[in-house]
């Protein structure tokens, strides 16, 4: 077993304090940016008759039931199934004596209260970990204390405590009230590894049932009496801003109570503010229908106040920023130009990515009920504390008279990291005097912004007479951000490198999309690196086991962030599971690894063309994310962004005209059919007993060079531009 200490810093891990009707209570501050989640499941034992209920505690009741409040959003990634199993694993009880309840934000009791950068249950491992292992600890101590004995005399196992060389057993529910004087002990220990029963096993999304059967969960399902809807309209166009509009015309309008201009501009904005549109025209009225049809009516004056930009000005952007732009960043060692200069064969290569949205299932919206003195707001956000702080500053409001409750969340991805429709609600809710939620339609949504960027590196790569690999250089822009990652593979493997990210200006507002730069950077690379393979003769796994072995033995430079040989891990992992060098007639090959969010993931795609039509036929994944708390779960997840991958790589773009975007819904942005996934997708993990990583996004970025790689074995042709359904050889 492992100890751990139960206090941190300057704040008591756990406290205890009696409940009303008996039974125990542990409370945890989520100092490691837990988020605790669990269902609503049928409990294996009966509700206790009284809960003592406080921010942040985990609920032990007289009955054995378990309570975790969740502070954390749900936005898919099954944290509300799989952040108890941590909790329930150590405490040692029934999965079905668990349940949870979501809590508000509360940044006295929680720490890092979002979901974002796959970092739920890598930043909880421990803190949900501590707090199980504590309970059951103290659970014991009552007993022994009960019947005279030492802890060391006694076991806990599914929520019962018994005598090690006895016949006396005692459930939690019966020993919990008595566990309440127990003083904190200053550490306890945690199960080892092979001793789980709960984790690493496959349990079912606790809120599956509610999603199938429609049950309200969702922030557009959320319904409060009295309460108005609203619709908004910003600008057509980036560099636009509103003037004025007929107003009177729309307030006179069917089922129209109100219509105005609204500014959320917010004094010394956060990162997840809107930078865009700050000033709109806002619909208020009693149906959604009533209000589409008042802004199909609106006849609004625009003014231009910036650069209106098109998808030809963003080209010459990025072309210009690769030869002369701004290096925020780089890393550099050997001396790459002088070893091109050696090179015998030099393979240099251009890539790029246009704009891309989100369009999660559920559209923006956010319910808010603001008075003279308090905001309440509830609905869909990543960044609940980001919200409360920007509605703080818009209302000139104490953080504590500002309250943010979350509902489930239809889709993320990184959209709703962003706070503006939260605030946007409140602003509306404050100038009508009233409870609002704010709708936004599809095509509101996908004109608004933050969207991924677009990009264009250039790859270079030098090989000597014998085909080992030299030098290579990286060089990628951004608008705004470059995609580079200076310090990840092949950084370390290669004795002559350069890498060099750059910016470049633009005023498309843009924000992180599911796996940021890395969802471009992983399928230029990987795409890149076969052709190299290629030029030396070499099989593409082969190749990169070459450099990881080089990173392994001698490795280059000081630092690079990926450990070797769990990359080159999960490579011989698919090589071996996908039966590598094996060949099927008509069927074509790609393969791809990345190394993103502190986990390593590997892909091959088996694909066949019929009649000019693409089907995937098969993915093989490997992965090593450390242990693997929710088998069904981490599955689900890796599936996931492989489908989410290959769509967006293949079919999705936004491109803009006097600054507008040209694709406002799904009659001209596509996104990927049913009947264009892959037909079948496997998952391996790599077994280890290495602390919980990322698992959100990291199955996403390989899919897009595996995918490039397929398609070039079957079509004889490289793919350089996404998305790939524009290159010529696709469509001709």
């Amino acid at each position: 077993m492992t100890k751990i200490v139960t206090h941190y810093n300057r704040r008591s891990f756990i406290k205890v304090s009696a409940a009303a009707g008996g039974g125990m209570l542990i409370g945890f501050s989520w100092l490691n940016g837990c988020k605790s989640n669990t269902p609503e499941p049928e409990a294996g034992v009966a509700v206790p008759k009284e809960w003592f209920e406080i921010n942040g505690y985990i609920k032990i009741g007289d009955t054995g039931m378990v309570t975790i409040y969740s502070p954390n959003p749900e936005i898919g990634q099954n944290v509300r199934t799989s952040m108890p199993m941590i909790v329930a694993e150590e405490l040692d009880v029934p999965w079905e004596n668990v349940l949870v309840e979501q809590a508000p934000l509360n940044t006295g009791w929680y720490q890092n209260q979002f979901a974002g950068g796959s970092l739920s249950i890598r930043l909880s491992w421990n803190a949900l970990r501590m707090a199980g292992a504590t309970g059951r600890r103290m659970l014991m101590e009552a007993a022994a204390k009960e019947w005279g004995l030492k802890v060391s005399d006694l076991t806990a196992s599914e929520g019962v405590i018994k005598e090690i060389n006895g016949e006396r057993t005692i459930t939690y529910g019966e020993v919990a009230s008595k566990a309440v004087g127990i003083e904190v002990p200053k550490e306890v220990e945690l199960k080892s590894i092979k001793d789980f029963k709960l984790i690493g096993t496959s349990v079912k999304n606790v809120d599956g049932e509610k999603i199938v059967t429609g049950k309200p969960l969702f922030g557009l399902d959320f319904h409060r009496d009295g309460m108005q809807l609203a619709m908004i309209q910003h600008p057509p166009a980036f560099g636009m801003t509103v003037k004025d509009f007929n107003e009177a015309e729309i307030k006179s309008m069917p089922g129209v109570k109100d219509a105005f201009i609204v500014d959320t501009t917010v004094e010394e904005p956060g990162g997840f503010d809107e930078k865009g549109f700050k000033q709109l025209i806002a619909i208020v009225g009693e149906s959604t229908w009533q209000l589409m049809q008042a802004k199909k009516a609106l006849k609004a004056n625009w003014e231009t106040t910036g650069e209106l930009e098109s998808s030809e000005l963003h080209v010459k952007r990025l072309e210009k920023a690769l030869a002369s732009g701004e290096v925020q960043e780089s890393r550099r060692d050997g001396n790459p130009e002088a070893a091109f200069k050696k090179a015998a064969k030099i393979i240099e290569r251009t890539y790029s990515a246009p704009f891309i949205a989100h369009n999660t299932l559920e559209p923006m919206n956010f319910f808010a009920n603001v008075t003279e003195d308090s905001a309440e707001l509830i609905g869909p956000t990543q960044t609940p504390e980001a919200l409360e702080g920007s509605v703080s500053k818009l209302l000139n409001l104490p953080l504590e008279k500002v309250t943010v409750n979350m509902t489930r969340i239809g889709g993320g991805f990184g959209r709703r990291l962003y706070v503006h429709f939260g605030v946007e609600a409140a602003a509306i809710s404050k100038k009508i005097g009233g409870p609002v939620k704010l709708i936004y339609s599809r095509e509101d949504d996908m004109t608004q912004g933050t969207y991924r960027p677009t990009y264009r590196s250039v790859y270079k790569a030098g090989l000597d007479e014998n085909n080992n690999l030299i030098s290579f250089s990286v060089k990628g822009a951004g608008l705004p951000e470059g995609p580079v990652f200076p310090n990840r593979f092949p950084a370390g493997a290669v004795e002559n490198y350069l890498a060099e990210k750059i910016k470049a200006p633009t005023n498309v507002t843009t924000g992180a999309w599911r796996a940021p730069r890395s969802n471009f950077t992983a399928g230029a690379e990987q795409a890149f690196l076969d052709e190299v393979a290629e030029a030396a003769g070499k099989d593409p796994i082969d190749f990169r086991l070459e450099l990881f072995d080089r990173a392994i033995k001698d490795p280059v430079g000081e630092k690079h962030e990926y450990e070797a040989e769990r990359y080159a891990g999960v490579l011989k992992l698919v090589k071996e599971k996908a039966n590598w060098g094996t060949t099927k007639p008509n069927v074509h090959r790609g393969v791809a690894a990345y190394f993103c969010h502190s986990t390593y993931v590997a892909e091959v795609f088996d694909i066949v063309m019929d009649k000019g039509q693409l089907i995937v036929q098969k993915v093989w994944c490997a992965v090593d994310c450390g242990i693997v708390v929710n088998r069904d779960a981490a599955e689900n997840m890796i599936q996931g962004g492989v489908i989410d991958g290959v769509g967006h790589s293949m079919y999705s773009q936004l491109t803009f005209e006097n600054g507008a975007p040209n694709q406002m819904n799904f009659d001209k942005y596509q996104l990927i059919r049913h009947s264009q996934a892959p037909k079948e997708i496997e998952v391996f993990f790599v077994e280890n007993e290495i602390d919980p990583t990322g698992l959100g996004e990291p199955g996403l970025p390989p899919a897009i060079g595996a995918l490039a790689n397929a398609l070039y074995k079957a079509t004889g042709q490289r793919y350089y531009n996404q998305p790939f359904m524009t290159e010529k050889q696709v469509v001709g």
